[in-house]
């Protein structure tokens, strides 16, 4: 794949450079395009840091100090009301990507030690932590989640990636404070939601419900704030509470692959207080290889999925899991921002078990979406990553004249996935520092 990566890479530096000179900053984060441009639309501002950190990740890949500048400049001067907002579940995914790759580049001795500037993305990412581990919801059983922006009812499938700045914050040293200055441990509610997520989000084919498969999720998980008890499966972009979202599992492989590896960095003792390391171990590895295999039974041969494996007019594809994936199809869209979240969880749970079958999957899922018809060739195209969706049920993706479904656009977070994925493989071709995020912390 090396002459493939280094064309991806020259096609990724002109989309920062392109969005940067082009895109009117007045408007708010860039989330997908429309007719090949960047637009806003949603209800939080959750990919700002996806947009600042792809030129992070360019300056890691390349080298090229301007990238580096992009990067910096805009998450001192931009990133900052982020780190604060108490409002989303998405720290993990704003901070991590800016304030947190900045520090780990350091650390790497990829930039400049400086010690004020060292700090200063310390602290944010411990605040961040902080404010995530504040929107908390307990349940039956002394358990807990961080709620997603419906409300305290809502777990969301998604956070169990975001929650990993709590597992940074607390790699650096941080605890959170709460009323009459109880002391509660970050690590401790990171574990608790990856228990509830692990619990309620995931099926395992134990006959939990009529539509119990191996691997399947769910977005959202509602509870009954008065007595902490389950009630039901639900969707907010997937079909229904009862069919997988394929970006929802994407976000569930990759934050069950990173969090093993954030495990194995923490000492017995961090880990005793919260069901001791052979436990959480089996809660995060039984959860990866579920998600992980569903994701190969439930997708078309080159690896990219549909937006969701029960929508409803996949039967009109025919046999389509066993040919490759067609984004201009006539009857239900392609999701290729899963497909750049998935590969990372592929690739990760493959290094961690030592497993060919995974890490090549994901080796597959990356091959295809670093060439046409998934990799943004034309010039004017401001994405770099084509056929992603954002939300299907609210119809919020642009539909081009003719076709019958949305296909050809872009999204910051699937440009920014995509970047960590091809990362990741181009620093171990290399034989540079295995990609974590928490590496140096």
């Amino acid at each position: 794949m090396a002459a493939q990566l280094e064309r991806f890479w020259q096609l990724s530096a002109e989309k920062i450079l392109m969005i940067e000179k082009e895109y009117d900053k007045a408007k708010g984060a860039p989330v997908f395009t429309v007719k090949g441009k960047y637009t806003t639309r949603g209800w939080t501002e959750w990919t700002q840091g996806f947009q600042y950190g792809s030129a992070i990740l360019q300056f890691d890949a390349c080298g090229d100090e301007q990238f580096l500048e992009i990067g910096r400049r805009n998450t001192v001067q931009k990133m900052a009301p982020h780190v604060s907002h108490i409002g989303v579940h998405d720290h993990g995914f704003n901070n991590l990507s800016t304030y947190g790759n900045l520090l780990r580049l350091m650390q790497e001795g990829k930039i400049a030690e400086n010690e004020w500037e060292k700090e200063f993305y310390r602290l944010a990412i411990k605040i961040s932590g902080s404010v995530q581990a504040a929107r908390w919801t307990p349940i039956a059983n002394d358990g807990g989640y961080i709620y997603s922006f419906n409300g305290p009812h809502s777990l969301f499938v998604d956070t169990i990636r975001s929650c990993r700045i709590l597992m940074a914050a607390h790699k650096l040293g941080h605890t959170f404070q709460a009323e009459n200055d109880k002391v509660i441990s970050l690590l401790g509610r990171a574990c608790k939601h990856i228990e509830a997520t692990a619990r309620y989000a995931i099926y395992y084919g134990e006959g939990r419900d009529s539509y119990d498969v191996w691997g399947r999720t769910a977005h959202e998980a509602i509870f009954n704030t008065n007595d902490g008890n389950f009630r039901c499966p639900n969707a907010q972009q997937g079909f229904s509470g009862f069919t997988t979202w394929t970006r929802g599992l994407a976000w569930a492989m990759a934050g069950f692959a990173e969090e093993l590896e954030c495990l194995a960095t923490l000492s017995d003792e961090e880990l005793q207080p919260f069901g001791g390391r052979e436990h959480l171990e089996k809660i995060l590895l039984k959860g990866a290889k579920a998600t992980c295999d569903f994701y190969i039974e439930n997708t078309p041969v080159d690896g990219i999925p549909y937006w969701d494996t029960g929508a409803p007019n996949l039967h009109k594809l025919g046999d389509y899991l066993n040919k490759t994936s067609d984004p201009y199809n006539e009857h239900e869209p392609i999701d290729s921002s899963a497909a750049a979240i998935g590969a990372q969880g592929l690739l990760r749970l493959g290094c961690y078990l030592k497993s060919e079958r995974y890490f090549q999957a994901g080796l597959s899922v990356l091959f295809t979406l670093t060439q046409a018809p998934y990799l943004s060739e034309d010039p004017q195209h401001q994405g770099l990553l084509l056929h992603t969706i954002y939300h299907r049920p609210n119809g919020w993706d642009y539909i081009p004249e003719g076709s019958k479904i949305p296909n050809g656009e872009s999204c910051m977070w699937g440009d920014y996935h995509l970047r960590e994925a091809a990362l990741l493989v181009h620093k171990m071709a290399k034989g540079e520092p295995y990609y974590t995020f928490f590496n140096g912390f």
